[in-house]
């Protein structure tokens, strides 16, 4: 979504716009639920918090001040419910909980893997020169002086090759990883 559809429908909500509501529910619970699984296993659990966000959202409409883009509010007010939930808890563990987040660790670990070869498969389609810029930056982590000087290329260059790189990445990887970046 765009800056100005973000202001028209937090506009149309605020005026009690179910449809503009339905619209952002539909946009963004599925997102939101992928990212939350990230801190919480259980999927009850996740889709309980994504609902209630989005209740709190719709209950205070009126008063709501989104100071940031929607997205950004949307992903922070999903952690923050998930970091609370984690310290809620966090005083109750059993050991089937903890033979079930040994497996799940297992199961990020694939989830993992498959994001880093998404990433060197993204990497690797980059043009060579843009490839080269990103490689030393990320893979290196040489300074953008370093680069320049070892590619006998100005800084400018190498910060438009590094923002290339990246939003190359971030259309190969879609929508699913884009909070990654």
């Amino acid at each position: 979504m765009h800056t100005e559809d973000n202001i028209l429908i937090l506009r149309l909500i605020k005026e009690g716009d179910r449809l503009a509501f339905r619209h952002l529910f539909e946009t963004w619970f599925t997102p939101l639920c992928r990212f939350m699984h990230l801190y919480i296993s259980e999927k009850t659990v996740v889709e309980e918090l994504a609902l209630d966000l989005f209740m709190h959202i719709w209950e205070n409409r009126q008063t709501l001040q989104i100071q940031v883009s929607l997205k950004s509010y949307l992903f922070q007010a999903a952690r923050n419910r998930c970091l609370n939930e984690l310290r809620k808890q966090k005083n109750t563990v059993s050991l089937d909980e903890i033979s079930g987040e040994i497996i799940d660790a297992g199961v990020y670990s694939l989830e993992e893997t498959e994001l880093q070869n998404l990433i060197q498969e993204a990497v690797l389609s980059l043009p060579d020169k843009c490839r080269e810029v990103f490689d030393l930056s990320r893979n290196e982590n040489l300074s953008n002086r370093e680069i320049a000087d070892r590619m006998n290329i100005s800084v400018k260059t190498v910060e438009a090759q590094i923002t290339k790189a990246l939003k190359r990445i971030k259309n190969f990887l879609g929508e699913a990883y884009l909070y990654f970046f």
